[in-house]
């Protein structure tokens, strides 16, 4: 069991953060960025080429937080890898310490710092859980070959939070669940009744008692920033009183840590969500860092 499964099976409100690899050779600006998160978060998320841009290996980066002393949450990509270098990628991860697994699709690399590059998309996400939970649970390769120790792997997902209509039934949450994830990470959301409102009816479907939900929030730099979240991060909301908050703060960096304190302060408060998962990509994580302190 990892630090992050237990958080979540005993259900104490848990907190991770996340972590853009450098794109550097060497671990220290890794291991600094880390630095300020140790024994303030469950899990450190590490990203797998996030915006199909080049970094350091998110296997790589986790397995030096790992030997650090963090607690890595591996990122894995569909868009870079066959299922051979996913399950070989799987078992070195392992050897490494790394257990905390978040599967995504990945970013089109036409949108990425390489536009050339040839996507692989060999599995799609929920059959890299479905390989991921066979380790787990029966020690067995997709070829059918079987592992002489199986990893205790705790498997994650992505989810987009949404004010869910009277009719609607979360069927992705519902398949994924069937593949295995035991977590879900999802994107922003800076709206704490619609957080509210989805988590309940996740909770109303049965759905928190099997997976752990934690709530995408993050630091906002300004109201420029808000406004270009809104306008190119699918599926995110910044309300328009808050762009106004930050418009009129004398200080909008040290505003965006205080609102999103305030926001793990009432995501606290929702009856089935997990927790929340911090990402601040265009800060250092010691925005991360001071608004944890905020909230207290």
């Amino acid at each position: 069991m990892t630090q992050l499964s237990d958080k979540i099976k005993n259900s104490d409100f848990a907190i991770t953060a996340e972590i853009v690899p450098p794109i550097s050779a060497t671990r220290k600006q890794l291991l600094e960025e880390a630095s300020v998160l140790r024994g303030i978060v469950d899990g450190v998320n590490v990203t797998d080429g996030a915006g199909a841009s080049t970094t350091m290996s998110s296997f790589a980066a986790a397995a030096l937080l790992a030997a650090d002393g963090h607690e890595p949450v591996l990122q894995i990509t569909c868009r870079d890898r066959n299922r051979i270098a996913l399950t070989a990628d799987l078992l070195g991860a392992a050897a490494h310490g790394c257990y905390n697994l978040l599967m995504l699709m990945g970013d089109d690399p036409a949108k990425g710092d390489q536009p050339e590059a040839k996507p692989v998309f060999d599995f799609d996400s929920r059959q890299i859980m479905q390989v991921a939970t066979a380790l787990r649970k029966d020690g067995m390769l997709p070829s059918g070959k079987s592992v002489s120790e199986p990893p205790p792997f705790f498997v994650g997902a992505a989810d987009m939070p949404i004010d869910p209509p009277a009719d609607w039934k979360p069927e992705g949450l519902l398949a994924k669940i069937e593949s295995g994830a035991q977590f879900a990470q999802t994107q922003f959301c800076f709206e704490p009744e619609v957080a509210r409102r989805y988590i309940s009816r996740l909770k109303d479907e049965g759905i928190t008692e099997k997976l752990g939900v934690l709530m995408g929030i993050g630091p906002i730099l300004s109201a420029k920033s808000a406004r270009w979240m809104n306008d190119n991060l699918y599926g995110v909301t910044i309300p328009e009183h808050t762009i106004k908050r930050l418009e009129q703060a004398s200080d909008a960096k040290a505003e965006g840590r205080k609102l999103c304190s305030e926001l793990i302060q009432q995501y606290r408060e929702i009856p089935g969500l997990a927790g929340v998962h911090i990402m601040a990509p265009a800060q250092k994580t010691d925005a991360i860092a001071e608004a944890i302190s905020l909230a207290g």
